[in-house]
This record gives structure tokens, sequence and C-alpha cells, in this order.
């Protein structure tokens, strides 16, 4: 089990996980990666170095001290970017950085008004973007930066901000599955998934397969 998982309250469960791209660990780390190429040069020229000998082994160690210092960079980047996990739950959104000292920040579903995908030319080519999470006041008090798959991310953060609006406006004696719905509660949900639809968060063969489904609870 995961530390985000273990963060976990009662009845709360997992919408969906994300982490950054890959990409991000060439991103930034690019000084890491600058270090290990350096290192290499280093160690080619050795090669070549016929006389004298002391320069020659010079070069040799500089090199080889030179990778392994960024391949232990480029290890704890990676070890880092794999402990990432950032979650969309039925209550709210959670990320997690850190390897041995955590960090956990966390979002309520109700609080948070929009997100913003922001994706470049790049990020449509490679499957990443930028993600704005914002408050009511629409100011940005969040952003997951190169986020793999950001627009499903996106999506999963807005059904699951309507399925909690949904629970409360039935109350505490809602419970899950095929209920029964009264006109007014369909009638709610529907112009919800609406708005939904119509920026762009779920396709209208989404929106006609959900309506037809809640119509069918009245």
């Amino acid at each position: 089990m995961s530390y985000a998982d273990r963060q976990l309250t009662s009845g709360e469960g997992v919408a969906y996980r994300a982490r950054q791209h890959w990409l991000a660990l060439v991103v930034n780390g690019r000084r890491a990666w600058l270090m290990l190429i350096v290192g290499i040069a280093l160690l080619v020229i050795s090669t070549q170095i016929k006389d004298p000998a002391v320069v020659q082994t010079a070069f040799l160690y500089l090199g080889l001290a030179v990778v392994v210092l960024a391949a232990l960079w480029i290890g704890i980047m990676t070890w880092d970017w794999r402990n990432e996990e950032y979650l969309v739950t039925s209550r709210r959104v959670i990320k997690v950085e850190g390897i041995l000292n955590k960090r956990l920040g966390d979002s309520s579903l109700e609080k948070i008004n929009d997100a913003v995908v922001d994706q470049n030319i790049v990020g449509r080519i490679f499957g990443f973007a930028d993600l704005d999470i914002l408050t009511a006041n629409d100011q940005a008090f969040d952003r997951f930066r190169m986020l793999a798959r950001a627009a499903d991310f996106h999506k999963a953060i807005l059904e699951a901000k309507h399925a909690l609006e949904i629970d409360v406006a039935r109350g505490p004696g809602y419970t899950a599955g095929p209920a029964r719905m009264t006109a007014d509660e369909v009638t709610q949900a529907i112009d919800q998934l609406a708005g939904l639809r119509d920026r762009g968060a779920i396709s209208a063969e989404d929106f006609e397969a959900k309506k037809a489904e809640l119509l069918g609870r009245l």
C-alpha cells in the first residue's frame, strides 16, 4: 500500500492516479544529464591521450568521478519521481512528494472551482501538460507540472466533484447504486452533466448515455 493510500479516510475511494511524465526527469534533471555527458566525454578523451600518462590518468579518474556523481544524482531523481503520487479521490485531490521526508497536500473537491489544462505543442506530441487547480475565486492554488495524461486527470476531477455534489444534494441517506430518484434530483443531475459537457469534460455521447441512465431511475 502506497503512502497516499494510507492517508485515505473511511469510505474514501480513489478515482484516478497519475504522476509526472517521464520527460520531467529529462527537463528537471538537465544539469545531471549534462554532467553525465561531460563525464563520458572526459573518459573518451582519456582514451585518446597516450602521453604523458599522468594526464591520461587524471582525465580517466576525473571522468569516472563525474559519471558516478551524475549517475547517483539521476538515480535519486528517478527514485523521487517514482515516489510521487497524484490522486483524485471521492473527496479530494491529493499530491504526495518526497522519498524519506514526505510532503502531502490535498484540496477538497468542494473548494475546487475548476481545473485548467495548459498544453503546448511538445506536450501534445508526448502526452503531458500542466494542470492548474482553481479555487472559487479563480486563483490557482496548485500546479501539477508536466502531468502525464493531464486531460484524463482533469476529467476525473470534474466527474468526482459532480458525484460529490449529487451525494450532498441527496443528503446523508444516500447510498451508491441505481437507486430511485425524484424528478427534481434527475433534473438537477442532468443540468450538472450538461455543464460538464459544455466545458468539454465529457463527450456528447457520454452525456446522452448518463442522461438515459438517470431518466431510468425515475
